[in-house]
């Protein structure tokens, strides 16, 4: 998601946590005082994301480059200081998931996984589709050249906004997903989560769809092999950053540069045919 708003849509955020957690707080309250199951509430979770995230683009949208992810960071911690003193989700307290407690061990045990590989799978392969559309020759002609796009007829604000509400949506689901795993959540949890994607892109690379994997893959190694070293696993990943100073366009960029062999191609070729000559 963060590499389709700053990918594609040119909007560099470092808030996203605010729709990560507000898809975590939406199914906490579902789950407490809808008395829904978790598991049902997960795609309901999405709701309260796409609510906020729509006066927050008319909020946003006149801002620009550093001034954008400016913007995003104060409007994340707008919603935390307000998520702090409301009283039905404990205020700063935060909630427990006591739905959970009831779910055997067996089934919370794979749930919360498989939904997220049903996930992961429906947000690459609906990225891939839509790349692979008219509209992702809009994205990527905007990618390149906001004004020149605009000048052959791409609405240029209308697409940035639909990128922005697929993204909301998109990690607003992930945060219900995670917190279901968690099962707790507060106001003050995981305040980093968009420093972790944003390593994430730009070290496994920002132009293809196959860098956000091989991002998520390292990232996932390097916390595990390092993580029990305490924070100075954090200093590995500030030093695996130094990869895109020598590759900008990440690890995967630097793979192509050697070998051709795209997981998911959305690029598009044009290929020359000289004109036999008549006998």
């Amino acid at each position: 998601m963060w590499k389709l708003l700053a990918g594609y849509g040119g909007m560099v955020s470092v808030g996203l946590q605010v729709f990560i957690g507000a898809g975590g707080y939406s199914l906490f309250v579902l789950s407490a005082y809808g008395g829904l199951n978790p598991f049902l509430a997960v795609p309901l979770a999405a709701i309260l994301p796409a609510l906020l995230a729509a006066p927050s683009y008319l909020l946003l949208r006149k801002l620009d480059g550093p001034y954008f992810a400016i913007g995003t960071w104060v409007l994340a911690e707008v919603f935390r200081l307000v998520a702090d003193n409301i009283s039905v989700v404990n205020a700063g307290s935060g909630m427990t998931l006591r739905a959970m407690g009831s779910s055997p061990p067996t089934s919370a045990g794979w749930a919360s996984p498989s939904c997220a590989h049903c996930f992961s799978f429906v947000t690459v392969g609906g990225a891939f589709l839509i790349l692979r559309s008219r509209l992702g020759l809009a994205m990527m002609a905007m990618r390149h050249d906001p004004v020149s796009a605009a000048s052959q007829g791409v609405n240029v604000g209308r697409i940035r906004f639909g990128i922005f509400m697929v993204a909301a949506l998109g990690t607003g689901l992930a945060g219900a997903i995670y917190y279901m795993a968690q099962l707790r959540i507060s106001p003050s949890s995981d305040p980093y989560r968009s420093s972790i994607c944003i390593f994430i892109v730009m070290v496994g690379g920002i132009g293809c769809l196959e860098g956000p994997i091989v991002g998520a893959l390292l990232y996932f190694f390097a916390t595990r092999l390092f993580g029990h070293y305490g924070v100075s696993y954090m200093v590995v990943l500030g030093l695996l950053t130094l990869i895109i100073l020598f590759s900008p366009g990440g690890l995967w960029g630097l793979f192509s540069k050697f070998r051709d062999w795209p997981w998911f191609p959305v690029g598009h070729k044009l290929e020359y045919t000289t004109p036999h000559s008549s006998s």
